[in-house]
């Protein structure tokens, strides 16, 4: 079944049409920022495979309403192609968010472990995906001229930028950065 285009932002909700550019661009960092916590929160979701959905339908979501900031017409399909393709240039943290999502499948000391890694992992891969089509609306980019592995090393740089936020406000634990590390140690 096709999707239709959307347009423009509805009336109502959070996403009024920006007037400046620096509108525009508080507007999208702001809606990251949301997008990124709300998929650590789904990252905490008991069920393996759910969670991954749950982060992979918020990722979604976020796309969508980006494109409707920068009123750039979205369709659900190409979204969801550039998202994989996106989370396939991140192979480290999406390799990891599937092994955190696993774990919840072992009784007690694997939902434990998991509870601390899924969530820093969801929003940082949702965090370092969102500034990137940020990027590419700013320079004036569509979904239909985007190309993933273009954003490869701001996407790395970007996730980069996710961990040094979260181990400055003290949400990391010392399981979850030694997670992480050794995700980003098999590249």
């Amino acid at each position: 079944m096709a999707q239709q285009p959307t347009d423009s932002v509805s009336p109502g909700t959070d996403q009024a049409t920006a007037e400046t550019p620096e509108q525009r661009q508080e507007m999208a960092a702001k809606l990251v920022d949301r997008f990124a916590i709300w998929s650590g929160v789904a990252g905490l979701i008991p069920l393996p495979v759910v969670d991954v959905l749950a982060v992979g339908g918020l990722q979604l979501q976020m796309l969508r309403r980006l494109s409707q900031v920068y009123d750039v017409q979205f369709s659900e399909n190409r979204g969801k192609a550039l998202i994989a393709s996106l989370a396939g240039t991140m192979i480290p943290v999406t390799s990891g968010m599937g092994a955190a999502s696993a774990l919840k499948g072992v009784p007690l000391l694997g939902m434990m472990a998991s509870a601390f890694v899924m969530p820093v992992l969801s929003a940082g891969a949702t965090y370092a995906i969102g500034k990137a089509f940020v990027q590419h609306f700013e320079s004036g980019g569509t979904l239909l001229d985007f190309n993933p592995p273009d954003y490869k090393e701001f996407i790395k740089a970007q996730k980069e930028m996710w961990d040094s936020r979260t181990k400055r406000s003290g949400r990391v634990s010392s399981s979850s950065t030694s997670a992480s590390g050794h995700a980003e140690s098999a590249t």
